[in-house]
């Protein structure tokens, strides 16, 4: 398994020696802000990034309410969950953007 942060902001890595290094890209909140009057709820996502050891990066996104995306992705033979968010309250619509955090577990993936 990979040992990061037990929660990540954007453009934070974790990892140990040896070990694939994950990072959060980017928060994508496209929530209505409340206040707000929308077409549509919207949604959030986070976006990663996975570096092996070998320096190969691969890229996912896990979300629980994005159309077409997860809340737990399987990468490199690891499998990725959200399993805490922060804040999970939608902001107001003059409220500055918060700062995001994310907690994962991480698992090794089931052998096929």
């Amino acid at each position: 398994s990979v040992a990061i942060a037990p929660a990540a902001t954007p453009g934070v890595a974790g990892a140990t020696a040896g070990a694939p290094s994950l990072k959060l890209e980017r928060v994508n909140d496209s929530r209505c802000r409340v206040g707000a009057v929308c077409v549509w709820a919207g949604y959030i996502s986070y976006s990663f990034a996975l570096t092996a050891p070998d320096g190969t990066t691969s890229n996912f996104v896990l979300s629980d309410s994005m159309p077409n995306a997860s809340p737990s992705v399987t990468q490199n033979g690891l499998t990725f969950t959200l399993t805490g968010v922060e804040p999970q309250a939608v902001p107001a619509k003059n409220e500055a953007t918060p700062d995001y955090r994310v907690s994962l577990r991480v698992s090794n993936a089931p052998s096929s």
